[in-house]
């Protein structure tokens, strides 16, 4: 099957799979139409920012939100004469986004000049990669909402300046130019036709962006435009050849990638139902509306026309080089999730959720430090992230430390406090920031283990509910009554294991 081109997109942005076939995958969701099932095929191709200092061909900076115009060299600007110089760093970081992705590094690549006019290209080409990107292919682990897994093949990264940015909102006639973007280091990851869903690629979305977070060689910031996604979404019967495609440009959340999937598949599905045909066409995604529009039709249009940049030589590096890159990455989050599972007796679940964020992870593991790791995530996961949805804070502004969150288990493994004690002295930590050890002192919170005290509370309660008492020796069961009325009367200071054992022996007698 021959294979097509990603209209307006990246080069080679046609979807390839092995062989030529795009294999029906049984067991994947359909959508239900008038007239019987449909398959939707999907791909995504990722524009994900690279972190340096500087752009691609140029010493200009790439700090966001700078004034408009403040941050554009000669280079960028297109200026006569002007030539650009390779930043070593975007390459060290596309090389380590390879690796990360488990992908074939390239030890020769070459830069091409991909010929289109905007407004906001003013050397009426990008310099980009076509035949010879710096990665080959790779692939990317994903998982499914149901436990499972799936395998994701990633096409191929390779590097690209970004344009800059046509503002139409500034004057009521005119179209303002701004090049702070333009010659921006972005690496394009195209994947493979492998998803079938919204919920698939919503997952390889946050996949994809974890690793880059993990990497370091992405901010995966997409409300800054860091990392933005072009969905390409087709439909076809179970099994048939690949359908006509069109591509979404420039989605900017995960959200709004499931909304355009699912509103763009049904589309399609109506249009062929109704008698018509897909025309492909680049669209965009309207999230006020929850639909996608027309952008511009590429049905019949040429491709954009590449050769090999004059002024740069193909990028050669050695794979010592690789060697040493790959020596310096990271514990990416697959083999961290692996590690919690077998370390910590984790579920994969908790493991999941723990190592979506690096800084996640990173607070757990800060907590769990020689402590009952699954007690550790059930705090972190449970109670503590409450609190930070409940503030909208973050791990940055949190009033709770990864140290005094801590100490927090520390009190209850060595009977300093119980569990109701616990929930209450973490809610004294968020409202003053202090140390829990500090509150329990101040507030008076440690917890009662003299049996004397204890005894002399069961004696109390039990001798002002004969009634219950009766009841217990015909239902045992109510022993939780009797534990909850000692737990009140000792302002829940009580040892619970301690009141449970002297509380049965008295009942029993």
């Amino acid at each position: 099957m021959k294979g097509l081109r990603s209209p307006g997109g990246g080069v080679q942005n046609v979807l390839f799979a092995k062989g030529g076939q795009i294999p029906y995958l049984p067991g994947m969701s359909l959508i239900k139409g008038e007239t019987g099932d449909w398959e939707i095929v999907l791909g995504l191709e990722v524009h994900a920012q690279v972190v340096s200092d500087a752009k691609l061909f140029s010493g200009a900076p790439t700090v966001f939100g700078a004034e408009p115009n403040t941050q554009v060299s000669l280079v960028d600007a297109a200026m006569p004469g002007m030539l650009p110089v390779i930043n070593e760093r975007c390459v060290e970081q596309a090389v380590r986004t390879g690796l990360g992705l488990n992908a074939r590094i390239n030890l020769r690549s070459v830069f091409d000049r991909k010929n289109y006019f905007y407004a906001d290209l003013p050397a009426g080409y990008q310099i980009s990669q076509y035949k010879d990107p710096i990665v080959g292919e790779g692939a990317v682990e994903i998982d499914l909402a149901d436990g499972a897994t799936r395998t994701i093949g990633i096409e191929r990264l390779h590097l690209e300046q970004d344009a800059g940015k046509s503002l139409h909102d500034q004057h009521p006639s005119q179209t303002y130019v701004d090049l702070n973007r333009s010659g921006v280091a972005l690496m394009e990851i195209v994947s493979r036709p492998d998803m079938r869903n919204a919920d698939e690629a919503a997952a390889y979305l946050t996949k994809l962006r974890s690793i880059v977070r993990y990497l370091g060689t992405c901010d995966g910031n997409m409300d800054e435009g860091s990392m933005r996604c072009d969905v390409n979404v087709s439909v076809r019967r179970p099994g048939d050849e690949l359908g006509t495609r069109c591509e979404i440009k420039n989605v900017n959340s995960i959200r709004f990638v499931k909304q355009a999937i699912e509103y763009e598949a049904r589309r399609q599905v109506e249009i062929i139902e109704g008698g018509g045909r897909i025309v492909q066409e680049t669209r965009l995604f309207d999230p006020g509306r929850g639909e996608t529009r027309s952008m511009r039709s590429k049905e019949d249009a040429h491709d954009y026309r590449y050769f090999p940049d004059p002024d740069l030589l193909p990028l050669i590096f050695t794979q010592d080089y690789v060697d040493r890159i790959r020596a310096t990455l990271p514990e990416l989050p697959d083999a961290r999730k692996n590690r919690y599972i077998k370390e910590y007796g984790l579920s994969p679940y908790d493991a999941g959720v723990l190592i979506a964020e690096k800084e996640t992870a990173e607070f757990f593991e800060a907590v769990a430090k020689g402590r009952d790791a699954k007690q550790a995530a059930n705090l972190v996961t449970g109670d503590f992230f409450a609190m930070l949805n409940r503030r909208g804070a973050t791990f940055e502004t949190s009033p709770i430390s990864a140290a005094n969150l801590g100490k927090l288990l520390d009190l209850q493994a060595d009977g300093t406090i119980s569990g109701r004690i616990a929930k209450d002295l973490l809610v004294a930590m968020e409202e003053t920031g202090k140390d829990p050890a500090v509150l329990v002192e101040e507030r008076g919170l440690k917890q009662v283990t003299d049996t004397g005290a204890i005894e002399a509370a069961i004696k109390a309660v039990i001798d002002a509910n004969p009634g219950q008492v009766t009841a217990y020796k015909a239902k045992p069961a109510l022993m939780g009554w009797f534990v909850g009325q000692v737990m009140k009367s000792t302002g829940g200071k009580a040892n619970p294991k301690i009141v449970n054992e002297l509380l049965k022996k008295a009942l029993d007698a």
